[in-house]
């Protein structure tokens, strides 16, 4: 079913928040959504969702799960690491044509393509990249715990320990810390509950309250967001960016801090020129057949 001109493409965008699948079949293109796949934090759910995805592509593609073993597959997952989890994911493909890696190549491939440009990757979690002559260079995405400034998960975290700073005094309640005080009843031990065994998704969740209750005046969330700003301007420049350097805001999250960067910084904005599951698609189809 396929031929060195029309190549079978599988393509695979796993965050945090949820996986996107495509699939070129004979120029026809066929998608799907699925969970999130977190190779870090949960790869035998990574694994299921990638399973699962292409089963639903090969289910509306007519295609045979055999069929796609001359695929050339690109599949992109948040939190892949190193050897043994790119191991267990190639275990469950149906083609050994595969590039496994993390998610932040698909999204810079879709966003910029051959264009140097910037990156400012900020879903559930978050991370920075220029490409520069075909060149790709990566700041950040250590993860929640270490790291992902300015991301969903890391608001919400920062978010909630604000309401509790505002329970002892050291910084002032506001509408939003006080909203979120009442989302766990009014107790402080929900609170500090909740953190013991929240995952990033879970933190994420608090997300838009922060972003809406800052572009609102709301002051405890203005100063969340501006300290997101302030991060992704300074990995910008650590990042070697120009003045003139486009840079594309990817993810749910990154658009709310367009109107905190500061006037150069935001003069620089610039729509993407596809997805990310573009870019997996594309960086399929420079997987060499073995």
């Amino acid at each position: 079913m396929s031929d060195s001109v029309t190549p079978l493409l599988i393509g695979v965008d796993g965050g945090g928040t949820r996986c996107r699948f495509g699939l070129v079949v004979s120029g026809a293109r066929f998608e799907t959504i699925g969970p999130a796949a977190n190779a870090s934090t949960d790869l035998a759910g990574a694994i299921s969702s990638v399973q699962a995805g292409i089963a639903d592509l090969a289910k509306q593609s007519g295609v045979s799960m055999s069929d796609l073993s001359a695929a050339r597959a690109f599949v992109g997952l948040a939190g892949v690491l190193g050897g043994p989890q790119i191991s267990a994911i190639a275990a469950i493909l149906p083609t050994q044509n595969a590039w496994i890696t993390d998610d932040r190549r698909a999204a810079v491939a879709g966003a910029l393509a051959q264009d140097d440009g910037l990156i400012a990757g900020i879903g559930t979690g978050s991370f920075l990249a220029r490409q520069s002559a075909g060149h790709v260079t990566y700041l950040g995405g250590w993860g929640a715990r270490l790291g992902d400034e300015a991301s969903g998960a890391w608001l919400g975290r920062n978010a909630l320990a604000r309401v509790l700073h505002g329970i002892d005094g050291v910084e002032a309640l506001s509408d939003l810390t006080r909203d979120l005080l009442a989302q766990f009843g009014g107790d402080t031990t929900g609170i500090v509950e909740f953190a013991a065994r929240a995952t990033p998704q879970e933190y994420a969740h608090y997300a838009r309250l922060v972003a809406d209750a800052a572009d609102a005046g709301d002051a405890q969330g203005m100063a969340l967001m501006r300290a997101g700003a302030e991060y992704i301007a300074r990995a910008c420049a650590a990042l070697g960016g120009r003045d003139d350097t486009p840079l594309c805001l990817l993810g749910g999250v990154a658009p709310r801090y367009r109107s905190y960067l500061g006037g150069d910084l935001a003069k620089q904005v610039a729509d993407p020129k596809g997805s990310a599951l573009d870019g997996a698609l594309a960086l399929a189809a420079q997987v060499p057949i073995g």
